[in-house]
């Protein structure tokens, strides 16, 4: 069996105990077939054989992404390839960092796999509605992607995407919200909170009264608001405004680096009641999340605060140990995220650009 083959087994059969072994043999791979990443290992003092345990498997920035190309010669050239790009302004130049996804079948089944367990886990295929762009919309995002399986997996029924490069068509969502509410059906509307803010403010204070068992999907902070919305108002005004139940609107945190995402756990989907104040994220059975000291690079005992990184194992066709430069607290699979480093300070994990660069160009 294949690597690849290793971890969407896994993927559609979870078994913990496995999950250290096939880590370990994703690196090895990993170490072979990224030449950027191998070189990186090496200018560490660390072989590939010298790695036992998921925790000694050293982590890649997600800066990395926007000064060196974290996957297989070719990969890219690949005709089912997928290729996401991130934006950002780095030293003064546009950098817009590449993830270039060459076993796209493992990221699906990863996306549908906890989408059924965070967002569908009563199992109700329903009306879909999307306020942000789609895959054939906006090709290069991997939020695009993922919402574009999510309605081809769970919809049923109408489905509408209102929003394109330009924005949000506020009056056709709400259009489409109406009818959902006037036929009764219960709908899923996925976006970012810049664009429910937009419906929101679109409504003005005007209520649908939208059927038992809708849902939001909410992805993203404040990136696009004029005044950001907190996770609490979201709460609050998707049941004012939609008469969503809080239990109901999951916040999705994932990034284009990685290719598996985590969302908050309620009660709807982990019997979870839900808290004032900051929610708990769940990851899948397939990426181990661990909060890693800034300067050491080592892991933390959950409990304490740091840097946030991931072990992906959905990642195997590009880097699957990612650090972020967020801030959270793990327990276990349960992530609590506390908003991003300072950029001001030295870090430990600040890896070097001159690197990558050179590696980019070796």
């Amino acid at each position: 069996m294949s690597i690849h083959e290793r971890v969407l087994s896994l993927i559609h059969s979870p078994q913990p105990e496995r999950f250290d072994s096939i880590s370990v043999d994703v690196f090895r791979y990993q170490y072979v077939s990224v030449p950027a990443y191998r070189r990186y290992c090496e200018s560490l003092g660390i072989r590939a054989d010298a790695v036992s345990l998921a925790d000694e498997i050293p982590m890649v920035s997600t800066v990395a992404f926007k000064y060196a190309d974290l996957h297989a010669p070719g990969a890219g050239d690949d005709a089912h390839a997928l290729t996401f790009l991130t934006s950002g302004t780095t030293r003064g130049r546009e950098r817009r960092g590449r993830h270039v996804i060459g076993h796209p079948p493992i990221y699906r089944a990863s996306a549908i796999a906890h989408l059924r367990m965070m967002m569908f886990p009563d199992g109700e295929p329903m009306r879909m509605l999307a306020i942000h762009p789609t895959a054939n919309r906006m090709p290069e995002s991997s939020l695009s992607t993922m919402i574009s399986w999510c309605i081809e997996e769970f919809g049923q029924g109408p489905a509408l995407c209102a929003a394109d490069r330009a924005g949000i068509d506020t009056a056709a969502a709400i259009g489409f919200l109406n009818m959902a509410a006037a036929d009764h059906a219960p709908v899923c509307i996925l976006g970012t909170t810049a664009a429910y803010a937009a419906i929101f403010e679109q409504l003005a204070g005007k209520a649908i009264a939208l059927p038992r068992g809708s849902r939001m999907m909410d992805t993203g902070g404040a990136k696009g608001q004029v005044v950001p919305l907190t996770a609490a108002q979201v709460l609050e005004l998707a049941q004012a405004s939609l008469g969503i139940d809080p239990d109901y609107v999951i916040n999705e945190y994932g990034m284009t680096e990685l290719c598996s995402q985590l969302y908050d756990a309620t009660r709807f989907n982990s019997g979870t009641a839900v808290a004032e104040g900051e929610r708990v994220k769940v990851a899948p059975p397939w990426m181990r999340p661990g909060a890693i000291d800034p300067v050491t690079l080592r892991r933390l005992p959950d409990g304490n605060r740091g840097l946030l990184g991931f072990i992906d194992l959905a990642n195997v066709s590009s880097v699957s140990a990612i650090l972020t430069e967020d801030l959270g607290v793990v327990e276990g699979q349960r992530v609590r995220i506390m908003g991003r480093a300072s950029a001001g300070g030295p870090r430990g994990c600040a890896l070097s650009i001159a690197q990558f660069e050179q590696a980019a160009h070796a």
